[in-house]
Formats: C-alpha cells, sequence, structure tokens
C-alpha cells in the first residue's frame, strides 16, 4: 500500500484546536502517515491580508504540530511568496512525495467555494479529497457542489473509518462527520482584541507565542 499524506492548506490565522481535532481525526481515520500543515503566503479568495505575518503564521502552525506524530508544518507556500494556488501547492507536493497517494483536506465550508478555484478539475482529478464537518454547515451540503460524473464520486464514511483500500476505490470525495470544535480563527482574534481567555482553544505554545509577539491587538485581519 502506497503511504497516504494529507495536504492540510489554510490561512491559519492563527491555528486552533479545531485544525487539530479535525487532522486528528483524518489522520486516524485515512491511515495518514503524514498531515502537512500549508500555511498560505496569501490566500486567493480572502479580501485584505491575514491578520498575522506568513512568517508568524508557519511558526504556530510548527508550534502547534509539536507533540503531535506525523504532524509536519510545511513552509511550501510561505517560501514561494505570492497568490497560494492549491494547483500549484499539489504539484510541488507531488514532486516531494512521488510515491505517496496525496489526499487534499478541507473543512465543507471551504469545499463548498470549490468552484471558485483555479484548475480546480485538475486538482480534483490529480487526488482525493477529505472534506469535514463544521459547526454551522452541513456535510451534505458538499454533494451539491459537483457537477457530472463527480457528482457520483462523492461517498459519506458513516462511522470515520478506518478507511480501506476497497473503499477508497469507490469514491475521490469523501465526506467525513467529525467531533468538531465550535472554534473559528476569527474568534480566536476577536477574543484576544478583547482581552479574554483562549482557554481551550489553541495549543497554549500557540496562544503563549501570539502574546508574547502581540499578534492581532491592533490591526483586523480578514
Amino acid at each position: 500500500m502506497k503511504d497516504r499524506i494529507g495536504l492540510f492548506g489554510g490561512t491559519f490565522d492563527p491555528i486552533h484546536n479545531g485544525h487539530i481535532r479535525a487532522a486528528e481525526e483524518v489522520q486516524r481515520a485515512f491511515g495518514l502517515g503524514r498531515v502537512l500543515f500549508v500555511p498560505s503566503h496569501l490566500p486567493p479568495h480572502k479580501q485584505g491580508g491575514p491578520g498575522a505575518s506568513p512568517a508568524d503564521r508557519l511558526r504556530m502552525v510548527e508550534l502547534a504540530c509539536e507533540g503531535h506524530p506525523g504532524f509536519v508544518a510545511s513552509p511550501i507556500e510561505v517560501e514561494a511568496g505570492g497568490r497560494s494556488y492549491s494547483f500549484l501547492t499539489l504539484a510541488r507536493i507531488r514532486e516531494l512525495y512521488s510515491e505517496a497517494e496525496v489526499f487534499f483536506i478541507l473543512g465543507v465550508d471551504a469545499f463548498l467555494e470549490i468552484g471558485t478555484w483555479r484548475e480546480r478539475e485538475r486538482v480534483l482529478a490529480e487526488c482525493r479529497f477529505i472534506v469535514t464537518g463544521r459547526p454551522g454547515f452541513e456535510l451534505e451540503a458538499a454533494t451539491s457542489v459537483l457537477g457530472g460524473r463527480l457528482r457520483t464520486d462523492i461517498l459519506r464514511i458513516a462511522d470515520r473509518g478506518p478507511v480501506d483500500e476497497d473503499l477508497l476505490a469507490r469514491a475521490r470525495v469523501f465526506l467525513l462527520p467529525i467531533g468538531a470544535l465550535d472554534v473559528s480563527s476569527t474568534d480566536v482574534r476577536e477574543r484576544l482584541r478583547k482581552g479574554l481567555s483562549l482557554a481551550g482553544l489553541v495549543p497554549s505554545s500557540v496562544e503563549a507565542y501570539i502574546r508574547e509577539h502581540q499578534l492581532y491587538l491592533d490591526r483586523r485581519g480578514p
């Protein structure tokens, strides 16, 4: 069986425990050897820039990955600079891990916007997608996003895995219900501006970094 790698991209502004929980459940269900967390340099689908610099967001992801076997912070988009497009990132990941099977991990809220992606058909053809639940979004809404043949290539995972080769052969997009935490990066930034506690929302090492560097206090992120 090929090594399985999860590609988990996002702004991570900042990374929070909801991201970690989702990655843990996906890793367990799909038997992923590695989950690559890929902070974007400049997200193409958001107005304005992130609240923290690419270097700060990458460092927070590195801290959050510590102590989680198989979790890896990837600098690939931060080092590339410019707008971070998924098809370019996927091509670079395939060069680095040419023998691995790549799974694109994202929340259902992000998957609902896949129609705006550049080269989306190419990305969908080159890797499988794992779409996770998010509070406030119906996971089944993902089934209405794709048209044509791809609509029949969506499969809901009923019991959170484990997903074997036979099940993988049945679809290209997998809907995975998870025990999602009701937290968002926007919530974290707002709590920081209000001077409220972040207990249980972000890893303690990430909170310490945010406070040490006084992030998100003077400007508003997207």
